[in-house]
């Protein structure tokens, strides 16, 4: 009867030395950002021996992201433990084999190089082998998630999920040795590895550039200099931001959008720097031109002045091409000073700009008498007109 009945519901208690796992999973969970309701994945990390915690939320569930988690928690938890384990995510395993057989993720074998730990890979349907990790995700929904307030961006929203997990350390007494959890962690920190320098979590895709400049990533729209226009580049993509590369070089960088509507057309993001080599040849596009709606104020006032006098699209051109060889601060501060003297010109623009560059103070106002005196004042005298007459007559 004894050996039917092992095995149904029993467990063996699991020990950890300092320094020696952590558990990751991740979970779905709520907050308000910016006014609306928003679905999260959040990163969980719990180290298995002083059972310190952190928390990291994203919009969605990928490699950049698991990357740039494991970034950030390793700087939080203060090292790096030798060994990780995981449940057997997409983002990790390609491939489920035979027993503790898994075809690992190429980049994510990367990563664990980078940090120099062991990925362990957990029975499938195996939840209890990271248990610990399994019941921070049902403690953090009501220490956590049941008081978070609304948030601005999901920035924000890190930064006080961080500042609460290392709050929360100290109020946790750890359950089976002396102390809170802070009090273990200080001690186990000294047995885990030193965090490198953050790992290059990309994940990389080949794009082409439309004919107007713009590579095209889930659904949305990001400018790319002109010059590679028709030509294909790699595209990096990191959770915050997407990098452009191509022929060896870093050729720009945006801001990453996620957008969770997916009915929408979605959103086109352009730098006007990007279209420069393209208005050297088609001044006219600057009226016009979407990239440009969101010049800078200093730009605008301007292109208003200029547009006014015959040449002004081309001249306008020519001072904005100018933040490619300046840098754009010292170019605007130009303008502005520009504007203020009531001289808007590309000439003047230049002068200005080139003192600003050397260092040389402007040229001091020339002072005049507010009213010039003649000392013989003219006389309004139309006889003297008919005094040449008759002297003429007179010849």
């Amino acid at each position: 009867m004894a050996q039917q009945t092992t095995g149904r519901g029993t467990f063996v208690p699991l020990a950890f030395g300092p320094g020696e796992a952590f558990q990751f999973d991740w979970s779905e969970d709520w907050a308000v950002l910016a006014g609306v309701r928003t679905k999260l994945q959040v990163a969980h990390f719990k180290l298995s021996h002083s059972r310190a915690f952190y928390l990291r939320a994203y919009l969605l569930q990928t490699h950049e992201m698991l990357f740039d988690a494991h970034n950030h928690a390793f700087v939080v938890l203060g090292g790096v433990p030798r060994r990780g384990i995981y449940d057997n995510m997409r983002t990790a395993v390609d491939r489920v084999r035979r027993g503790k057989e898994r075809d690992v993720n190429a980049r994510f074998a990367a990563m664990v190089s980078h940090f120099l730990f062991e990925a362990e890979f957990c029975n499938p349907a195996s939840g209890w082998e990271k248990g610990q990790v399994e019941k921070n995700v049902r403690d953090a929904r009501h220490r956590l998630w049941q008081v978070v307030p609304p948030f601005p961006s999901l920035p924000d929203l890190n930064a006080w999920l961080e500042e609460r997990c290392v709050a929360l350390w100290h109020e946790i007494e750890h359950g089976k040795l002396a102390g809170t959890v802070a009090d273990v962690w200080a001690e186990e920190r000294a047995a885990l590895m030193p965090v490198p320098r953050p790992f290059d979590g990309f994940v990389e895709h080949t794009k082409r550039v439309s004919p107007t400049c713009l590579v095209h990533f889930e659904r949305n729209r990001y400018s790319v200099p002109a010059p590679y226009a028709n030509r294909p580049v790699s595209l990096r993509v990191y959770a915050d931001r997407l990098v452009v590369a191509a022929e060896g070089q870093i050729v720009c960088e945006h801001q990453r959008l996620i957008e969770r509507n997916h009915h929408g057309a979605g959103q086109t993001v352009y730098d006007w720097r990007h279209y420069l080599a393209v208005l050297q040849r088609k001044p006219g596009a600057l009226r016009n031109g979407a990239p440009f709606l969101e010049l800078p104020a200093a730009f605008k006032r301007l292109q208003a002045a200029l547009v006014k006098q015959p040449g002004g699209d081309r001249e306008m051109v020519e001072v904005l091409a100018l933040v490619l060889h300046h840098d754009e601060q010292a170019v605007l501060a130009a303008v502005e000073l520009a504007l203020e003297s009531g001289a808007a010109s590309k000439t003047h623009i230049l002068n200005v700009l080139h003192r600003l560059l050397d260092g040389k103070p402007a040229p001091a106002p020339v002072t005049s008498p507010q009213a010039l005196k003649l000392a013989v004042e003219p006389q309004a005298n139309v006889l003297r007109y008919d005094q040449l007459r008759e002297v003429r007559y007179a010849s």
